[in-house]
């Protein structure tokens, strides 16, 4: 049975595009139903409607308040009946209605190896403390900020006088490969979370 995927982006959408690109090479056990995006004119929107799948905006700036906007995004998400929501740069906190109803089923891609540096900037942060590892990770999205139970990591060594720029390129590297490894183990039902641990299942062969 297929997984239905919706991505839920606010950029130029480089982990989206990735995405698509290793379905083409390699299809997931799934279809992408749709994309939420919070700003108009994004790359991801971009990239979404060059592949034909729909595109729901919504912008904070057309609700009166943060509680109206979230019951707007949680009512898109859905709209879509979404087995898989996998945060590809959104940089909006959902709400705990929204992660509640979607328990385990939100993939978020953040470019630090939490629980180190989270929140916003974390490669500035990782800089600003000197530390020689950083790298990303893709966790289950829960109510706090990257705080969710961890599926993948990937580690990279940060060079001498390496810009926050430069540090953001070499991770946002790393992403595209970890990302699309995260949504396969799940489309293939191989993510077991056992309090704040997911466990990887063995492949099963036929």
């Amino acid at each position: 049975m297929e997984t239905g995927i919706l991505v839920l982006a606010s950029g130029r959408g480089s982990n989206f595009e990735h995405l698509l690109a290793e379905h083409a090479r390699r299809p997931f056990r799934a279809r992408f139903v749709g994309l939420i995006v919070d700003r108009s004119n994004t790359g991801a929107e971009t990239i979404a409607h060059r592949a034909g799948i729909p595109v729901c905006t919504i912008e904070f700036a057309d609700f009166p308040n943060r509680k109206e906007f979230d019951a707007a995004l949680f009512s898109a998400a859905l709209d879509f009946n979404p087995g898989l929501i996998v945060g590809a740069g959104f940089m909006r906190i959902l709400d705990s209605v929204f992660v509640g109803h979607f328990a385990h089923r939100i993939l978020n891609l953040h470019p630090s190896l939490l629980p180190a540096f989270p929140g916003l900037h974390p490669q500035r942060q990782a800089l600003e403390k000197g530390v020689k590892v950083s790298g990303c990770t893709v966790h289950f999205m829960d109510s706090g900020v990257d705080t969710g139970p961890i599926i993948l990591q990937k580690a990279l060594e940060i060079p001498e006088e390496c810009s926050e720029e430069e540090l953001t390129e070499m991770i946002r590297n790393l992403e595209h490969a970890l990302l699309p490894q995260a949504v396969r183990l799940f489309c293939e039902g191989r993510l077991r979370v056992d309090g704040n641990r997911v466990r990887i299942l063995e492949e099963m062969t036929y």
